[in-house]
């Protein structure tokens, strides 16, 4: 037995959740893509982008080509962080916010930059959370931005002890009511929650062949839109913007298309994108009540 595993055993709480935790933990390497652009500045996402592409970059000299295509499409990830971060709402430097499934960082240490306010991250992978907190020693920030061995589930911080707080294409590694359950605890009266999220469209039906393999791909669980909002307001938070970000990110996976990291996920992505069956939704709500 090593040490770690009173740990492990309190922290995950399903052979799921091990698996997740064990696949980031044993296989950094290979994802590729996010570590790829996360050197373009040293900000690390783990999520997808929006915006129009600058698409010069596939002109110009072909020796530096894909260069140029992994930069764009950074700067459309960090704008999808830049528009959860803008819709957190009024946040003041003594605020705490909380980033639930925080991967290497990128967007806890961009909301401190931007509020100046201190920022928790949370995550089941042991390999994430020691990556992201040396990003914030080597920024200087690791005084107000800390990354913890924790479940988004069952953080254990105190109640009402968060101002903000957010997932980030995290959600559908988990269920929904329990995940709520534990915002709102956190949230204080007032707070906000933000979403960015994949979700399946319900209303045209069961999940696509696309939605599926998207599914299977990343061992997923994506959910269907309906259920966000059944189980945000069985929790006290109440949506007050959905924003459709589906036309916004199709130009992103087309670029995608374009890099030399491509994965194959690309084509079910617009496919199902463009059929309607999947959709990229922004979610904000308030907690209400104590």
């Amino acid at each position: 037995m090593t040490m770690l595993e009173p740990q492990t055993d309190t922290v995950l709480q399903s052979s799921y959740q091990r698996s997740v935790a064990n696949y980031w933990n044993n296989n950094p390497n290979d994802d590729r893509v996010n570590v790829k652009l996360g050197e373009v500045d040293g900000l690390y996402h783990h999520h997808y982008g929006i915006g129009e592409p600058d698409l010069s970059v596939l002109e110009g000299p072909e020796s530096t080509r894909q260069e140029r295509i992994v930069r764009e499409l950074h700067r459309l990830e960090t704008a999808q962080a830049d528009l959860l971060l803008d819709s957190l709402g009024d946040v003041r430097s003594t605020d705490r916010l909380l980033d639930g499934g925080s991967g290497r960082g990128g967007t806890s240490i961009m909301a401190n930059a931007r509020f100046g306010c201190r920022v928790d991250g949370v995550s089941i992978s042991e390999y994430q959370v020691g990556f992201a907190n040396d990003q914030a020693r080597q920024r200087g920030v690791s005084d107000s931005v800390q990354f913890h061995y924790r479940n988004m589930l069952d953080t254990g911080f105190d109640s009402r002890s968060m101002r903000g707080a957010w997932t980030n294409e995290t959600d559908m590694y988990v269920e929904l009511p329990d995940l709520f359950a534990e915002l709102s605890r956190l949230l204080e009266p007032g707070g906000r929650y933000v979403c960015v999220t994949g979700c399946s469209n319900d209303v045209t039906g069961g999940r696509s062949a696309a939605v599926s393999w998207i599914d299977a791909h990343y061992g997923c669980m994506i959910h269907p839109r309906s259920e966000y909002f059944k189980a945000m307001t069985a929790n006290n938070l109440v949506p007050i913007a959905v924003t459709d970000l589906t036309p916004a990110t199709i130009p992103y996976w087309d670029l995608r298309t374009h890099s030399e990291l491509a994965t194959g996920v690309e084509k079910p992505f617009l496919s199902s994108y463009r059929d309607g069956s999947f959709q990229y939704l922004l979610i904000a709500a308030d907690k209400v009540g104590r």
